[in-house]
């Protein structure tokens, strides 16, 4: 299994959303996703509960009824008040940044069913039964490391994928299409994986260090 050979620290810096240059025509192999979701095993979880599942949808019927569900999702995102196109213009740089995330976004909401695998995360357990804020945080503890290292590992290897929330809006429906039990179980997300057109990623723009950096207080 071939990988691209970039260092550690390249790859946490070069891994990208990437929803337009996803090579919308190239097959992606299942024991690539699985060899990465073997590396997702060993990210730490909450209490050590490792409590997490992965759907990988490969089946090119399943990946339309999601798709379906992800663009009403994004309609409704695209009516409403956080679409940056409604949000007031603050800072020019960013608002234009905003505008090109939002065209990648509608781009792969519009392209979501021929992406090659969709693989959706879940933890154990409904998150809104949890009352405290301690609670939840050692809940998403379970999940998020592990997505996170699937798609650093999938980086590796020349996939693209991107975190994506969307069609939460909807989360039963999917849970329906793919048989998730919703009552016993939370979709975290929904990340798109496919080869990439190019391997040529950098490190993303991002505000100054100390703008956000806390030394011993607030």
């Amino acid at each position: 299994m071939s990988t691209l050979g970039l260092r550690v620290d390249q790859v946490l810096t070069t891994t990208r959303a990437v929803r337009k240059r996803l090579d919308l025509d190239r097959p992606v192999e299942p024991e690539v996703i699985r060899d990465c979701l073997e590396i997702a095993l060993q990210a730490p979880s909450g209490s050590n509960n490792q409590s997490w599942h992965f759907v990988v949808v490969m089946d090119e019927d399943r990946r339309a009824e999601v798709a379906a569900v992800y663009r009403k999702a994004f309609a409704d995102y695209e009516a409403g008040p956080l679409n940056p196109a409604r949000m007031p213009a603050d800072d020019a740089g960013r608002h234009a940044a905003q505008q090109r995330v939002f065209r990648s976004a509608a781009y792969l909401a519009q392209h979501l069913h021929r992406v090659p695998c969709l693989l959706i995360p879940v933890a154990t357990g409904r998150v809104e039964r949890l009352r405290s804020a301690h609670r939840q945080a050692n809940y998403w503890a379970g999940i998020i490391p592990a997505a996170w290292s699937f798609m650093l590992a999938a980086r590796e290897r020349g996939l693209g994928s991107s975190w994506t929330t969307t069609h939460l809006r909807y989360e039963q429906e999917v849970a329906d299409i793919l048989g998730i039990p919703f009552a016993e179980c939370t979709q975290a997300a929904l990340v798109p994986v496919a080869y990439t057109l190019g391997t040529d990623f950098r490190p993303g723009p991002r505000q100054p260090l100390d703008q956000v950096l806390h030394v011993d207080r607030w």
